[in-house]
């Protein structure tokens, strides 16, 4: 079974940037697709981007559009998200998880199959 590790998460200001870090480890990541979903105090948890296993195709949440970056490099089995411009309402937990297929589905929520153990982002007005 995969294990995977996020980190990278902190304080920043508004309109400060950070990097998020996805680790794989135990088990075949390259060649699924993989997301980012984030989830807020007294909120669902929601999709905020998703990537191909090859990194050739790659989905965005409208509210982060222009504004975060996914990103992966399967040789180091990892898999980035870069966030600029950030906001009070990007303020949430960032997990990430792997799909069950090469590429993400229509529904992005579904067909996921290993969660990691989030990673705190806060944002400051």
């Amino acid at each position: 079974q995969v294990q995977l590790v996020e980190s990278g998460g902190g304080l920043v200001q508004a309109g400060g940037s950070l990097r998020l870090s996805c680790a794989a480890s135990g088990g075949t990541f390259r060649s699924y697709a993989v997301g980012w979903f984030r989830q807020a105090p007294g909120k669902e948890r929601e999709f905020v981007a998703g990537i191909n296993w090859t990194g050739s195709s790659t989905r965005y949440a409208e509210p982060v559009k222009g504004r975060f970056i996914i990103s992966r490099d399967n040789a180091k089995n990892t898999v980035y998200l870069q966030m600029n411009s950030l906001r009070p309402e990007d303020t949430a937990v960032y997990y990430c998880a792997r799909y069950r297929r090469y590429t993400v589905p229509v529904l992005a929520n579904e067909e996921l199959d290993s969660w990691g153990q989030g990673t705190q982002v806060t944002i400051s007005s």
